[in-house]
């Protein structure tokens, strides 16, 4: 798939202990009491790693804390944590759209050079997060998009477009199929 190879991951973000920062500062924002178990729970770590979230917060004077009892610890968002949870939340918010629009160019990319090989569909196989945006563009060429749930209802003619969140797929043409996960991250 020559259309298809030159596509670059170097805007696109991706995630780590930052945002795990900004999830229990926002749930600390939330919830005037909430148990140290319960916030690692939600942000999926494990106790000791959000113990230590926790410790650095309160060092860098984006949490309060006070002792209630030997076992119980209050936590509060200083003013300081506020304005951290807008700073990192304005930043998400642009980084987000940036990568919906490196999402989006990457697969007119795609859906153009398929118009150009004689493709006359684009058959999405499976669930994908950016179904919407696959759709969009094969309308925008005059491309008939379908998505289903086997490759067997692909179509004559259509190219088939495996979902980022599908499991498995059928021996088929490598020029006539390809991932949309594999498309995206190619560097």
């Amino acid at each position: 798939m020559k259309f298809a190879q030159n596509f670059s991951m170097k805007n696109v973000y991706i995630p780590h202990h930052d945002d795990k920062e900004l999830e229990i500062l926002r749930n600390i924002s939330r919830r005037e009491k909430i148990r140290q178990r319960d916030l690692a729970r939600v942000a999926g770590m494990s106790l000791g790693m959000t113990n230590a979230i926790l410790k650095r917060l309160v060092t860098r004077g984006l949490l309060t804390m006070r002792r209630i009892n030997s076992r119980k610890i209050l936590y509060a968002v200083s003013s300081a944590g506020m304005e951290e949870i807008t700073r990192r939340s304005y930043t998400y918010v642009k980084r987000t759209l940036r990568n919906i629009v490196y999402y989006k160019n990457s697969i007119d990319e795609l859906i153009r050079g398929l118009k150009e090989a004689g493709y006359s569909g684009v058959c999405l196989v499976g669930s994908s997060d950016l179904d919407f945006i696959v759709e969009h563009i094969c309308g925008k060429y005059g491309l008939a998009y379908r998505q289903r749930a086997s490759d067997d209802e692909a179509g004559a003619g259509s190219f088939i477009l495996y979902g980022e969140n599908t499991a498995t797929e059928k021996n088929r043409a490598p020029e006539k199929t390809g991932k949309l996960r594999d498309i995206l991250v190619r560097i």
